[in-house]
C-alpha cells in the first residue's frame, strides 16, 4: 500500500487488476484505515480513471454475493443520488411501469444516503422482506417481471469502508460504484448522473463492459430526468440534449419533484402513480424516465414518442399496479 499510495501521490494510474486487489484486500483487512482514507482521498483529488472504477467494481462483485437470474434480458434503472434535490422515487416508480410494460426488471437499491426515501425505504414501507434466496429472486422477477436486489444483501465489501466513507463526508469512488454493482450483471441499464463529467466516466465504463445503455442528466443538476428543463441523454445510439416538449410534456418546477417530509409521504407519492392519481407532474416524469429505459431495452429501434407512450398504457391500464401487487405477493 505504501508504493500504490506513492504512485497516485504522483499523478500515477493504476491498472483494473491492482485496484481489484486493492479491493479484496481491504476486504481480508489487509490495510490500516489510514491508508485507506489516504487513498480514497488521494483518488478523489486526482479523478478516478475508467480502469481503476472497474477494478473496484470486479473486486466488488468477486467478493460479494452473485444474483444468477434465469433470465435472457432485464435492465436496471438507478441513479448516482447524491445530487440533493430530494425527490420522490421516480428511478423505483419507472421500474413498475416498465415491468407493467411487459419488460423485465432487476432492480438494484439501498436506503436513502442523503434524501427522504431511497429505493429500499419504500420497497420496506411496502411490507417487503428483503431476500438473497435465489429461488425467490428468480420466481419474482419471471412470476412479476421485476425482482428487487437490496444492496447490504450483496456487496460484502461496502461495510469494510462504510465507517471511513462517513468519516470523510465527501464523496469518493465508492459513491461511483452503485449503479456498476448490480449483483444480477444487467445486460441493460438507465443510469442518472448528476453532472456531465459523470456522464463522460459511466459512457467509457459501460462501452468496456459491453451494455445497452443510456445515461441521463437534467441540465440543472438532477440525476434524473426531472422535466424542470433540458436534459441531455447518451446512449449507444446517439448524444442528444432533449426538452420536455419534445416528449410532449411541460416543464415542471422543481417543487413539483418533492418527495415530501417523510417517508410516508414519499410511500403515497409512489402507490399515487401506480394507481394513476398522481399529478400530472409526478406522471409525467416517471413515464419520461420509463420511456428511456424501454427504448434502451428495444436497442433503440423505437422512438423515444413511441415508448411514452408504452409506458403510459402500462399506468393507463392498470398493469403497472397489477405488477406490484403480484411483486408484493411474492416478497411479503
Amino acid at each position: 500500500m505504501k508504493q500504490i499510495l506513492e504512485r497516485v501521490l504522483n499523478h500515477e494510474e493504476l491498472t483494473r487488476e491492482e485496484t481489484k486487489q486493492i479491493l479484496i484486500g481491504i476486504t481480508k483487512e489487509q490495510y490500516a484505515n489510514e491508508q485507506i482514507t489516504a487513498l480514497l482521498t488521494a483518488l478523489q483529488m486526482r479523478g478516478i480513471t475508467v480502469e481503476e472504477l472497474l477494478g473496484f467494481r470486479d473486486g466488488i462483485l468477486e467478493t460479494g454475493v452473485p444474483a444468477i437470474l434465469d433470465c435472457d434480458r432485464y435492465i436496471d434503472v438507478v441513479g448516482t443520488g447524491g445530487d440533493r434535490k430530494n425527490t420522490f422515487n421516480i428511478s423505483t416508480t419507472s421500474c413498475f411501469v416498465i415491468a407493467g410494460a411487459g419488460y423485465k426488471v432487476a432492480k438494484h437499491g439501498n436506503y436513502a444516503a442523503t434524501s427522504t426515501s431511497g429505493a429500499s425505504n419504500v420497497i420496506a414501507n411496502h411490507g417487503i422482506k428483503f431476500t438473497a434466496d435465489i429461488d425467490k429472486l428468480n420466481r419474482s422477477i419471471n412470476e412479476a417481471g421485476i425482482v428487487y436486489l437490496h444492496a447490504q444483501l450483496f456487496a460484502h465489501a461496502m461495510k469494510f469502508v462504510g465507517p471511513i466513507r462517513k468519516a470523510l463526508q465527501f464523496p469518493t469512488c465508492f459513491n461511483l460504484l452503485g449503479p456498476l454493482v448490480n449483483p444480477s450483471r444487467p445486460q441493460c441499464q438507465l443510469l442518472g448522473v448528476a453532472n456531465l463529467d459523470q456522464m463522460r466516466l459511466y459512457s467509457n465504463v459501460y462501452q468496456k463492459i459491453g451494455i445497452d445503455y443510456g445515461i441521463v442528466n437534467s441540465m440543472d443538476g438532477y440525476d434524473e430526468i426531472s422535466l424542470t428543463g433540458d436534459f441531455k441523454v447518451t446512449t449507444n445510439n446517439y448524444e442528444r440534449i432533449f426538452k420536455p416538449a419534445d416528449l410532449g410534456m411541460g416543464i415542471i418546477s422543481p417543487e413539483e419533484l418533492k418527495a415530501g417530509a417523510n417517508e410516508q409521504e414519499a410511500k403515497e407519492i409512489f402507490d399515487n402513480v401506480l394507481n394513476n392519481k398522481a399529478t400530472k407532474a409526478q406522471k409525467d416524469v416517471v413515464l419520461a424516465n420509463a420511456a428511456f429505459a424501454i427504448q434502451v431495452m428495444e436497442k433503440g429501434l423505437k422512438s423515444i414518442e413511441e415508448c411514452v407512450e408504452i409506458a403510459r398504457e402500462s399506468i393507463d391500464s392498470g398493469k403497472a399496479l397489477a405488477t406490484f401487487r403480484k411483486f408484493a405477493e411474492i416478497n411479503s
